[in-house]
This record gives C-alpha cells, sequence and structure tokens, in this order.
C-alpha cells in the first residue's frame, strides 16, 4: 500500500512539474467554470497595502494563473509583479501547491483536486513607500487603486471572455471615482457592476478623503462627462466657474472634433496633489491624471493650464476604441507591438494641444510659444535624427521605457509624441492649402475615430494603409511617401511651421509661455553654448555636437564658476550676453566627482531663445487649427 501511494505522488509531481512549463495559449472562448471575484481591501494607508481576495471558479486539473505584464497606454511589460507578495492558493481552506512558469514569469502553475469548483487566491500588493520605489498610490488622504495590479486571471482565454465581480473596501468617509458602475454598497465596501476582465483592468480608481466631481457635460449632451477630483487638502479643490467652464468647453471641443463618443459616460479621474506621484495614462471610459497642487488655485490666465487632461480625453477615441492593429493582444501577457504608435500618441498629442488651444485651457499666444518649443526641438536639438527616425522610436517603451538618459537629445525617447505632432501638423496645413481651407485634418478625425457614435466595447484596429486611405479620402495626395518620408528619416520634420503661415526664429529672451513654466529654478541654454543646468549648477541634457559638448563637457557636471565668478543662472547668462561682442570664451570652473577642471567654450552666437512669427503675405493656417470650432 506504501509503495502505491509513493508511486502515485511521484506520477503526481511529475505531472504538475510537466504542465508547469506550458501556458496555455489565449483562445476567444468564454472561462466556462464561471465569474470571478476580486475583493480589495484599500484601508491600510499607513504601510501603503491593497489586500487582493480572489475566488475564482475552477474545474479539477491543471490551472494556470496569470498576473497581467503589458500595461495598455504603457505599451510595455512594465506592470509590477515584483509588487506582489505573499502568494497563496486554497481549496476547501487548504494550501495549493503552485510553481512559478520560468519563462512566463507572470505564470503561476497548479492543479486543482479532484471535487473543488472554487480556489481563493491571496495576495498583498506593496506600494511604493517613497519615490525611489516607483510612483507613490497611498497617502493619507488619497489612493489610486490600478486593477490592472490587483487581480490575477486564467490563461488560456480571450481578457473579454472571463467575467469578474469586484468589490472594494475603502477608508471610511472617503469618495471614490471610476468607471465601473455600483450596483450596491455595505459599509465602506462598494461591490461594482460585473464586467469582462479586459473592462475590469482597463477602469481603475481614484479615491480621497477631499474629493469633488465637477460635472463637464456639454450642453445638450446625454453623455455625461465628470471630473473626479482628489486634493492633499479642501483648499486645492475650489475651481473657479470660468475654469469649469474652460474645461466644460474641452470636452465640448472634443465632441465637435469627433463627431462620436465611444462611451457610455466618462470620469476624469484627477490628483491634485504634491504626496502621490503624477501620471497620465489613458482608458476607455476614463483617464488617470496627475497634477501638483496648485491646478487651480495657481492659475494663471495668460499661462493656460498643462493639456493633460485633453491628452488623454482624446486617447478615448485615438488610442482605445481605434488602435493599431499590431497593439491589440488577446490578454495581457501576450507581447504587444507598437508600429504605429506615431498615430496612437504622436496624433493625440497633436490634437492635445489643439484642444487645449480651442478651449482657452492654453491661449492662442501661449499655444503658438508652446509649438515653438516643439519646432526647435526638431528644428535643432535632436541630432539623434542622424542615426534613427520617428519610426524607430515606437520601439522605446520596450526597449528601455523613460528612464533618464545622458544624452537624451542623441539617443532620443519615444519621439513619436512631438515629432509626431510635428507630422500631423504638417499634414494638417497641407490638406488646409491644398482644399482652399475647405477641408482639413478635422475631417480625417471625423472620418476616422468618430465612426459608430455610441459604441465603446468593440475594438476597431487599423493599419498603415488604412490611414493612408482616410487620408486620401479626405485629400488626395502621395500620402504614403508623405508619411514614410518623415517617420524613416528622409525628410525633416517642421515643414508644418512654415505651411501652416510662421516661421521660427531666435531672440535673446524666452517666450513668455516658456518664461511662465520655468525650470524650477534652473536655466535652458540648449540653443545657444547647448546646454540645460539645475538651480545649483548641475548640467543636464548636453546637446550632442554642441559648443559645450565640444568643449568636453559632459552631462551630469556641476558648474562652480562662470568666468571665476561662483555660478548662478543670471552670472552664465551674464556671460553668454557679453561673448557675444568679445572675443575671449565663456569659462567654466566644473566638478566631476572629486575632480576639478577648467573648460573653456568658444561660443559667440549670443542668447537664443524659440519663438514663432509670422511670414508676410502667406496664408496663415496655423490660427484657424489653434481657434475653437463654432
Amino acid at each position: 500500500m506504501r509503495r502505491r501511494i509513493l508511486v502515485a505522488a511521484l506520477m503526481s509531481a511529475l505531472a504538475f512539474a510537466a504542465h508547469a512549463q506550458e501556458v496555455p495559449q489565449p483562445l476567444d472562448v468564454p472561462y466556462a467554470p464561471g465569474m470571478m471575484k476580486v475583493e480589495v481591501d484599500a484601508t491600510n494607508l499607513s504601510q501603503r497595502i491593497f489586500r487582493i481576495k480572489q475566488t475564482i471558479p475552477v474545474q479539477a486539473g491543471p490551472l494556470t494563473l496569470l498576473f497581467p505584464r503589458w500595461v495598455p497606454g504603457g505599451h510595455s511589460p512594465r506592470n509590477g509583479l515584483d509588487d506582489i507578495a505573499g502568494l497563496t492558493f486554497k481549496a476547501n481552506g487548504r494550501k495549493l501547491d503552485w510553481k512559478r512558469d520560468t519563462l512566463e514569469v507572470g505564470a503561476f502553475h497548479l492543479v486543482v483536486p479532484d471535487g473543488v469548483t472554487e480556489i481563493t487566491a491571496e495576495f498583498d500588493l506593496l506600494t511604493a513607500t517613497g519615490p525611489g520605489q516607483g510612483r507613490v498610490v497611498m497617502t493619507p488622504n488619497m489612493l489610486n487603486l490600478q486593477f490592472i495590479s490587483a487581480a490575477l486571471y486564467p490563461a488560456g482565454h480571450y481578457m473579454r471572455q472571463i467575467m469578474v465581480d469586484p468589490r472594494v473596501t475603502y477608508p471610511a468617509g472617503w469618495t471614490a471615482f471610476t468607471a465601473l458602475h455600483e450596483d450596491g454598497r455595505s459599509g465602506d465596501t462598494i461591490d461594482y457592476e460585473n464586467v469582462p476582465y479586459d473592462i475590469f483592468v482597463d477602469s481603475p480608481v481614484y479615491a480621497g478623503r477631499h474629493a469633488k466631481n465637477i460635472d463637464l457635460t456639454p450642453a445638450g449632451s446625454k453623455v455625461q462627462v465628470k471630473l473626479g477630483v482628489v486634493a492633499d487638502a479642501p483648499k486645492y479643490l475650489e475651481a473657479k466657474p470660468e475654469q469649469v467652464a474652460i474645461h466644460r468647453k474641452m470636452v465640448d471641443q472634443a465632441m465637435k472634433l469627433f463627431g462620436a463618443q465611444h462611451y457610455d459616460h466618462y470620469q476624469f479621474l484627477f490628483s491634485l496633489s504634491d504626496q502621490m506621484g503624477g501620471n497620465g495614462l489613458e482608458h476607455q471610459r476614463s483617464s488617470e491624471n496627475g497634477v501638483g497642487t496648485d491646478y487651480f488655485t495657481g492659475w494663471k490666465e495668460k499661462q493656460g493650464f498643462t493639456d493633460l487632461l485633453a491628452h488623454e480625453f482624446v486617447h478615448s477615441w485615438n488610442g482605445k476604441y481605434r488602435r493599431g492593429k499590431d497593439l491589440w493582444v488577446p490578454n495581457l501577457n501576450t507581447p504587444m507591438q507598437d508600429s504605429l504608435l506615431w498615430v496612437y500618441e504622436g496624433q493625440t498629442q497633436y490634437w492635445g494641444n489643439v484642444l487645449a488651444a480651442r478651449s482657452g485651457m492654453r491661449p492662442l499666444p501661449a499655444s503658438i510659444d508652446a509649438l515653438a518649443l516643439v519646432a526647435a526641438t526638431y528644428a535643432e536639438n535632436r541630432p539623434g535624427l542622424s542615426w534613427r527616425g520617428i519610426q524607430d522610436t515606437t520601439n522605446d517603451p520596450i526597449v528601455v521605457g523613460r528612464g533618464a538618459r545622458a544624452y537624451l537629445n542623441y539617443q532620443m525617447s519615444e519621439d513619436y509624441y512631438r515629432g509626431g505632432q510635428m507630422i500631423w501638423l504638417e499634414a494638417d496645413a497641407l490638406i488646409r492649402a491644398g482644399s482652399n481651407g475647405k477641408r482639413s485634418l478635422d475631417d480625417f478625425a471625423r472620418a476616422f475615430f468618430g465612426v459608430n457614435d455610441g459604441e465603446w466595447k468593440v475594438q476597431d484596429l487599423y493599419t498603415f494603409e488604412d490611414v493612408v486611405a482616410t487620408l486620401n479620402g479626405v485629400h488626395p495626395h502621395d500620402w504614403s511617401t508623405f508619411l514614410r518620408d518623415r517617420l524613416d528619416g528622409r525628410t525633416g520634420l517642421t515643414g508644418g511651421i512654415e505651411a501652416g503661415g510662421w516661421k521660427l526664429v531666435y531672440k535673446d529672451e524666452p517666450n513668455a509661455y516658456a518664461k511662465g513654466a520655468g525650470s524650477r529654478g534652473g536655466a535652458d541654454f540648449t540653443y545657444s553654448i547647448g546646454l540645460t543646468i539645475g538651480k545649483d549648477g548641475s548640467i543636464g541634457d548636453v546637446r550632442w555636437d554642441g559648443p559645450a559638448f565640444n568643449a568636453g563637457i559632459g552631462s551630469g557636471t556641476q558648474v562652480i564658476a562662470v568666468n571665476g565668478t561662483a555660478y548662478d543662472g543670471d552670472v552664465l547668462e551674464e556671460a553668454i550676453k557679453a561673448a557675444k561682442t568679445g572675443k575671449a570664451p565663456i569659462e567654466l570652473l566644473v566638478k566631476e566627482f572629486d575632480r576639478y577642471r577648467t573648460v573653456k567654450i568658444d561660443y559667440h552666437g549670443g542668447l537664443r531663445h524659440p519663438h514663432l512669427e509670422r511670414i508676410k503675405d502667406k496664408p496663415d493656417y496655423l490660427t484657424p487649427i489653434l481657434s475653437a470650432r463654432k
């Protein structure tokens, strides 16, 4: 008898080990055992821990559960698998053995015993307790719960075929915002609607002690749009009526642009905090947006607001309802491909800036000034374009993410955003000029993204050829060559400025927008000696092959003195001005680790800051692009 037991145990162990090397491929079939229940305890604010319990219906035999790795909107496998701890599986109160897959490390293999119809999975989600560990998502006054990190799911099925019943317990008295509808409440626990797993992970939560939900629904619209704000203190929630009106106009201008809505309601999630980390991440019926506390209270009318909300709102159409074909995946452990991010993010960057201008979130002069900074980047401060094109930067989320770079302008980083913005500006100007102002990129937006009004659950995928065909339907042109020349680096990226009736010029004073934006006490000498520098003299990015670089200065160096005087931003600025009319080089005393040396920069071009100016006797298309639609 004992021998038979040992043999059976050995056979079971061998079967488990053999199965543990295989992760079932996703199939578009329902998860037959039934609906998962996900319960999140979000009350441990002091230690910043989410406690997760899942009840998963199962069938006897091998089972693989996956932790999502690929983040939609992040375009990369950046979900924090290392943030989960204490993972246990139980059946009928008894622990089950599990084994991690050695290839897909987000996969956990186990065997469900005969007679078991459900198991429980429990784990702790250990969030950052300081910014050095990642983005802080829990503070004494607010939290950001991202369901993508809060639930495993069974392998072998498309996400949309797995149903979830989510429930969250919040700190007492807090208000929570999410795109999910409520099914009921019990004390501080909210039972949310039952949804497929893909909608569940696309519906994060912002919750806070100090909160307000501001109605941004435009007049005449039957579909609600709200701005759910959480803040470090009540005083930061106070928005003036004219500020709310601007945000409502942004929503209205987006509706006029696209002509359709791809959500049954839309909930902006917005944090005003110096404690919780800032972010910007799109979802179908919501978006996560985090900025500093003074968004409303420190508002400067001439400077305007950031375009963050406009950008993430546009993603409901571009990136969520419609997205590049190679970006769609059946589950979040299948690798994504990012080749069309110059549409997904590039055109969203374009429309985000345009909607900010059309709504008044960023007044017209400030919008033009902001565009000058982007144009100057691609006119003079992207030497990396000599060896890689915008198309290649679409791989950056997977290759390296958004970590710091030693020489950003030469290495480049996700330039499909602003580089893509410049491509779409030129396309818009070309259409307007070719049609005598009768057509524009607005027509492309309506034809490409503004289809099937009211539909939001169906993914509508597109290819490069689809983009070209729609552009040709708006205005006939060789769009394939136009796009490939700019994406692959055969043509410059600033043609839209002149085509729009403006030109890039440099002056010895920053434009008004750049002055208002500031650099936290630092200074920007990118277009003169070729570097940015912090308040303490620490050098940031050094322009590759620029005057400072050619003098031997690298990023990370600290400037101690300028021409024999202790470093200060004003001292360096005066030295650059003086060198314009003199022959002597600018002399910097720099510190590199524990060594000091003197560097001489032989530059005499004076201060140079980007501005845009109108070209006389040439049609102005930029102003109508940035002007509100009636």
